[in-house]
């Protein structure tokens, strides 16, 4: 990106970080590398690339564009964001210990509960909402505080610069998965975090039509770490969905404001709706951590989670079948909206009993918020509810 007078907004950063016009055409949007192995000049001489699981230049762009808008040095991509996790537990080693958020996305949960356990890494599942209840669960083996905020699907925040600042005062990685949020509305590098990450997939493509990953971080060594283990595990993704990620971050900004005003409605409306027990959005005043979430985030993004009725899997069941407009369906973030009973979807592998000391009713549904006009959803959402 050309140097400009001032430090770019973060909808310049969008279209413009990490990429040029292409030097050999022209041509304004980055290329697609589609290639597998690069010609060598000689022996041992080559352009910079050797071979594509290695090096893409659509890939570096993306990593270039990402790390600009999370204000970081470094970006790595990976295949899914779940590559992208697994990456970070393999800098470990066996007898580390991780302390991780309780009410972590499904995947996360699986990966490390049932995966990465039976290689000798400890995880402490704790109340991430709770700075001292993260910060007693250390000890002299922990290296990584891995949180969500908000997490998936309660909504529940952790306060990122007053974890990072304990955590780094004992030598420990703080990681943040800021998917929900995105860079627009959030930046945990900027409040003490030690590294964030994204599944690509969601908001920053936007667009449902691609599965990738991200890690952004500003430590040399760990970047060295994990650019090794990008080449050596070979969990990359492809230039085509680089490319698409790259035309989705270009509209990041415009469609987060978007997200965001139309979720502040229908929160709004769900609040004081009579079929509705309970509603779990931090831009409700009346969300526990409200005024955390104005602190350390500059919105409250397009994500909702509700109980309709007692929370039994009917009574979500006979609200989540009504559905017209919402699409029944996982995965979040893109443009349409989408309605998701986690409980069988996306925490499918999370134990009954450990959702329900939660807080987490078999009846929840997380409602992802589109772009679309917000009467059309208002709409669906009270047909949906039995409202006409």
């Amino acid at each position: 990106m050309a140097k400009l007078g001032t430090k770019p907004g973060m909808s310049t950063l969008a279209v413009h970080a990490g990429q040029q016009p292409d030097p050999t055409t022209g041509a304004v949007m980055t290329p697609i590398y589609q290639t597998s192995t690069y010609a060598q000049e000689a022996l041992g001489k080559n352009k910079g690339f050797e071979y594509a699981r290695t090096h893409n230049a659509t890939r570096a762009a993306l990593e270039r564009n990402l790390a600009g808008l999370e204000g970081a040095k470094h970006g790595l991509c990976f295949a899914s964001g779940l590559a992208a996790t697994n990456a970070l537990i393999q800098t470990l080693s066996a007898g580390d210990h991780v302390v991780c958020g309780q009410n972590t996305y499904g995947g996360t949960f699986r990966l490390f509960d049932k995966v990465w356990r039976r290689h000798g890494i400890d995880f402490t599942f704790v109340d991430a909402t709770s700075t001292e209840g993260i910060v007693n669960a250390f000890n002299a083996k922990t290296r990584f505080v891995f949180v969500e905020t908000p997490t998936n699907p309660l909504m529940q925040l952790t306060d990122i610069a007053a974890v990072s600042e304990r955590a780094r005062k004992k030598g420990i990685l703080t990681i943040v998965d800021n998917t929900f949020m995105s860079p627009y509305f959030q930046r945990p590098l900027e409040l003490g975090a030690d590294v964030a990450f994204h599944s690509v997939t969601k908001y920053l493509n936007g667009h449902s039509d691609l599965v990738g990953g991200a890690v952004l971080l500003n430590d040399d060594g760990l970047h060295d770490q994990l650019r090794f283990l990008q080449n050596a595990a070979g969990g990359v993704p492809g230039p085509m969905d680089c490319f698409l990620a790259l035309r989705g971050t270009k509209t990041l900004a415009v469609r987060m404001q978007r997200h965001d005003e139309n979720a502040r409605e229908l929160a709004s409306m769900l609040a004081s709706h009579p079929r509705i027990s309970k509603v779990f959005y931090p831009g409700l005043p009346s969300h526990p951590q409200h005024a955390l979430a104005r602190r350390q985030a500059t919105g409250f993004g397009g994500m909702i989670s509700i109980v309709p009725g007692d929370g039994s899997l009917e009574a979500g069941r006979a609200v989540f079948d009504r559905f017209e407009l919402f699409t029944r369906a996982e995965s979040l973030g893109g443009v349409e909206s989408l309605v998701c009973h986690p409980a069988s979807m996306t925490h499918a592998s999370v134990p009954r009993e450990r959702r329900l000391a939660m807080g987490f009713p078999d009846g929840l549904l997380r409602l992802s918020v589109g772009i679309e006009d917000v009467a059309d959803l208002r709409a669906d959402l009270e047909q949906a509810l039995g409202g006409s």
